[in-house]
């Protein structure tokens, strides 16, 4: 059986009391990162052996962890934070697992994208989650479609990406599109910010370069009064 486990994003304490149980019951996690997993193992007193699962992962690693599914031995796939495959690695082990008719449990927790979604203000009934704004082809036909949609458009950005990004965003959309960054949510220093298209220049002179962001594009028409 295999369990996948969200983690916190942020703040150590957005764990579920299931999640904690799931880690301490299972005989393998699986982590994107193992030292980074180790704070949190260190925070709940979780010590099940781990073992690192990520993007680089071998087929034949991937392999092994199915014979060990296979075997009836108990996995736990975790990401560095989140839930694990949104933007995060994992797929091929949950695709595979599936494939080869194994059972896969979901164990549910923070995700950046609701997070933000849920504090924005920004419509949230309807939205388009985009991963990773691209990073060349697409950009531009993105935007187009961001102009007269009738949906929230969401989507992360890097800290070395994010002022580029923005700054083609205002170069795209008309002036008035509202524009929230969310950025180190759950942490200290959460923020939320908002600003038109056309106010992306001095937004970015205040900007502090740090952390992951979530940008949220508001559909046509939305005003924030």
């Amino acid at each position: 059986m295999l369990y996948v486990v969200a983690t916190p994003i942020g703040n150590l304490g957005d764990i579920s009391f299931r999640a904690i149980e799931t880690l301490n019951n299972v005989d393998l996690i699986l982590a994107e990162d193992t030292r980074h997993f180790r704070i949190l193992a260190a925070k709940y007193d979780i010590k099940t052996h781990v073992k690192s699962y990520h993007a680089h992962s071998s087929p034949a690693t991937l392999r092994g962890y199915l014979d060990m599914l296979k075997a009836g031995q108990k996995l736990a796939l975790v990401s560095d934070a989140g839930t694990p495959l949104i933007s995060d690695p994992g797929y091929s082990l949950v695709h595979q697992s599936r494939a080869e008719g194994l059972q896969v449990v979901p164990i549910p927790g923070a995700t950046s994208i609701i997070t933000a979604l849920m504090a924005s203000g920004l419509p949230a009934d309807k939205f388009v989650y985009l991963g990773f704004f691209p990073a060349k082809k697409g950009r531009q036909t993105l935007c187009k479609q961001m102009v007269s949609s009738k949906l929230t458009h969401v989507f992360l950005e890097s800290v070395h990406r994010v002022a580029k990004t923005l700054d083609l965003l205002s170069q795209q959309l008309p002036e008035d599109k509202i524009i929230c960054v969310a950025r180190e949510l759950t942490k200290i220093h959460e923020e939320f910010s908002y600003f038109k298209a056309g106010q992306v220049d001095d937004f970015l002179k205040s900007l502090t370069l740090k952390g992951e962001f979530v940008i949220l594009v508001a559909p046509d028409g939305f005003k924030l009064d």
